[in-house]
């Protein structure tokens, strides 16, 4: 289409035949349509195709009659736990038109073909041997829905699947650098009532909200959904993280059209949706609307047709509009794409294994991740910790275990009222920091989904900076607070020392250019393991742009990229080092940093200490040296340097 950048490949003929297929594959690949637009082609290839010589392959006339043979010998085969008394056949013996019907053996010197009850092989004039059904599986007796545990790790596995082939789409036909380098977005499988089945290994902030966002959609449109409608949000009050990232659901319906059998999700990190400041981290942000473009229950794509209009007239619109609503509409453009992909994979699921199947192992591999957890639980003590922030806040937590249920009390009262700054935590991000905490305590590999937290009671008391009230503004509280979640949890159950606490969220931007990238550091040591350095962890899991991409799409020179030697607190195991980054900027932009532990360090456990703090300053051209506070930003000119230096993690026992 004219304006995107992704060509597809199509046959040459006339215009309509050509616009047919392009249309039919773009449906295919990205479950839309934009019939209003018109058409570029981008290239012409011809294929010239010479005759050569070949030897014609010798061929029997069949004359249609089935020629069955008397077996070498009869013996004993198991098939499904079924004794079958099986004929073998020499393959030298089978004769173009002979047919076996399974359940037989055919051997070879060069091999063995089995063929198993319900199929048959017939010698075709080539020679060939095919093997066909003919008789139809019967997929729910096949299978069962009542939960076996092969099959439960089959399905496990399956719909962790579907969530990666989603990210791998994603990422292919993403523009931003953000998505396609950074891999700053997450996929994920949901059941009919929006409850989280599977995801990829993607962003934990992102997996334990999407299913929040995903109900609230089901609650805004029950009974209007159509098949090829996907639906738009990215407001942390009803499940989102902070407005950066925006969430495209699509129901998945049946053969019918009527009914919505799952929902597949994708959230992806946008480059800039608007703000106060390029790139959407606005450090000084006190309400919602300075951090950008608020956007809830949007129908993006209407039963398959694109809102081309729609979508720039909302991203434009606000008090703040993005500033590059091109960038943000290829990047939804490939987050359909994904979900397509999402609804694809579960249709064939259905078909291959039965609807009443999928839907029965939809709720046992809950039940699994439920058991799981409760077996974490069962080893776990109360606990308590208070966890200060660099502005003053108090994350508080008291986990209590009640061995006869097999549950937790997971309680936050105490923590501090909502703030009049950004680092309110949305209640959904709040929620997913937990489920993350106790999905990595099981041994298990399970998918992350809402089973997890099933054994969890959760209270979270309304107006604290953990479950802040309309508009306060949340952009920190999704990438700093949710890791003091962590932390803090962490800390009550005396498990792992605290990491860096914080994400270093660096961006920078004018109205050409918009970037974001959090920056890596030290984990926190355990009972019996050191810490690892430079690495993102916890409540993020994205990567850092290659350098040469960096360069090549921003005008910036990245100096040094180094691990922060000794930055790691001390202890009987030592905690990890953080990292050292230094970007030179070569044409004026505004950077804000967005970070914690540079003045309060964190928690260490048994006796060890807490890794260095870290640094932000930026060196003028002229070699002056600002020193930066966690939270702030300055005016770049062509030939300053913006450094930062991450937090180590704690230590975990006396050295």
């Amino acid at each position: 289409y004219d304006g995107t950048d992704t060509p597809l490949i199509v046959d040459f003929g006339d215009v309509d035949a050509i616009k047919a297929q392009f249309e039919e594959q773009h449906k295919q690949r990205y479950g839309f349509v934009m019939s209003e637009k018109p058409l570029v082609v981008e290239a012409v290839a011809v294929e010239a195709i010479g005759e050569t010589q070949s030897l014609p392959a010798s061929s029997t006339e069949l004359d249609g009659a089935e020629v069955m043979l008397k077996p070498l010998a009869t013996r004993p085969v198991v098939f499904d736990g079924k004794t079958e008394q099986t004929p073998f056949y020499k393959r030298e013996n089978l004769k173009p038109g002979a047919t076996v019907r399974g359940p037989a053996v055919i051997v070879e010197p060069v091999g063995t073909t089995v063929i198993d009850p319900g199929w048959e092989a017939k010698v075709n004039g080539l020679d060939h041997l095919i093997l066909t059904r003919v008789v139809a599986m019967k997929r729910t007796e096949a299978i069962g829905t009542q939960a076996d545990p092969v099959m439960l790790e089959v399905f496990n596995n399956l719909f962790m699947n579907i969530a990666e082939q989603m990210g791998v789409t994603l990422a292919n036909t993403s523009y931003s650098v953000n998505i396609k380098e950074r891999l700053d977005f997450s996929c994920a499988v949901f059941d009919q009532e929006g409850l989280l089945i599977a995801n990829a290994p993607h962003m934990p902030v992102h997996l334990g909200s999407m299913g929040e966002s995903v109900q609230a959609v089901i609650k805004n449109n029950a009974g209007k959904m159509k098949p090829g409608d996907v639906y738009m949000l990215n407001d942390p009050y009803n499940g989102g993280t902070h407005l950066p990232d925006i969430t495209l659901i699509t129901p998945v319906f049946g053969d019918d059209g009527k009914e919505v059998l799952f929902y597949v999700a994708s959230r992806g990190h946008h480059a800039d949706v608007g703000g106060i400041t390029p790139g959407s981290m606005a450090p000084n942000s006190r309400v919602l609307e300075e951090e950008g473009v608020l956007i809830n229950n949007f129908k993006l794509v209407d039963q398959g047709t694109f809102d081309e209009k729609g979508l720039t007239d909302l991203l434009e619109g606000a008090k703040y509009p993005a500033r590059n609503p091109y960038q943000n509409i290829a990047d939804l453009r490939a987050q359909i794409a994904a979900n397509e992909k999402g609804v694809q994979e579960l249709r064939k699921m259905v078909e291959h294994f039965g609807l009443d199947v999928v839907h029965a192992y939809m709720q046992h591999v809950q039940d699994n991740a439920e058991e799981s957890v409760r077996r974490v639980i069962d080893v776990l003590k109360d606990g308590e910790y208070a966890y200060e922030m660099d502005n003053g806040a108090v994350v508080r937590v008291k986990v209590t275990i009640d061995k006869a249920s097999r549950s937790a009390t997971v309680d936050f009262t105490g923590t501090s009222d909502q703030l009049d700054n950004n680092f309110n935590a949305p209640s959904a991000v709040t929620r997913a920091a937990v489920l993350y905490v106790f999905r990595t305590l099981v041994d298990d590999d399970i998918p992350l989904n809402a089973g997890c937290l099933k054994p969890v009671n959760l209270i979270v008391p309304e107006g604290s900076m953990l479950n802040p009230r309309y508009p306060a503004a949340v952009v920190a509280g999704n990438v700093e607070t949710s890791m003091h979640v962590t932390d803090t949890l962490y800390a009550a159950l005396g498990v792992l020392s605290g990491g860096q606490g914080t994400m270093n969220n660096f961006t920078w931007g004018n109205d050409t250019h918009q970037y974001y990238e959090t920056i890596c550091g030290g984990t926190g040591a355990g009972p019996d393991f050191d810490g690892t350095a430079a690495v993102h962890s916890h409540m993020t899991n994205s990567r850092l742009t290659d350098p040469e991409v960096l360069e090549w799409r921003f005008p910036v020179l990245l100096e040094s990229f180094e691990i922060r030697k000794g930055s790691g607190g001390k202890g009987k195991h030592k905690g990890g080092d953080g990292a050292i980054r230094r970007v030179r900027f070569l044409e004026d932009m505004t950077a804000s940093i967005l970070s914690n532990h540079r003045r309060v360090p964190g928690q260490a456990c048994a006796g060890g200490e807490p890794g260095k703090l870290g640094r932000n300053a930026v060196e003028r051209v002229d070699g002056t040296v600002i020193e930066l506070k966690g939270t702030d930003g300055a005016e770049m000119h062509a030939g300053d340097v913006f450094i930062i230096e991450t937090p180590g993690g704690g230590g975990y026992g006396k050295a």
